[in-house]
């Protein structure tokens, strides 16, 4: 299993905890990403972008806990976003990879976050 980019950002105070080489996101990002989750309806919508992939993306789900989206225009692939009570992984996939093993992996990688109480 592998994801072209990954990272894990404390929710409260943006501390970068795990990081692909050269993956970066910036607090004012992550706070963007944060606030993205207080807004599902809108989400659905009208999509989300971030500024670390100079993607938009076009969203496929969202809830209280996970955000998936697609590539909008370009090259294919998406975005996985997931929260947990003090993370938010952030996985990135390009269009030769399978999204569903993106999803799979990413949340259980949240379920274990979870379940370890962070």
């Amino acid at each position: 299993k592998q994801w072209y980019q990954r990272r894990v950002r404390g929710r409260k105070d943006s501390s970068l905890r795990a990081s692909s080489v050269g993956f970066l996101l910036d607090p004012d990002e992550i706070s963007y990403i944060v606030k993205l989750f207080r807004e599902p309806t809108v989400l659905r919508h009208e999509g989300f972008q971030l500024n670390s992939t100079g993607f938009e993306y076009q969203c496929l789900r969202s809830d209280k806990n996970s955000i998936y989206g697609r590539v909008s225009d370009g090259p294919g692939g998406g975005a996985i976003l997931v929260k947990t009570a003090t993370l938010v992984i952030l996985a990135t996939y390009t269009a030769s990879m399978y999204p569903s093993v993106c999803v799979e992996t990413c949340e259980t990688f949240a379920d274990y976050f979870r379940d370890k109480g962070k």
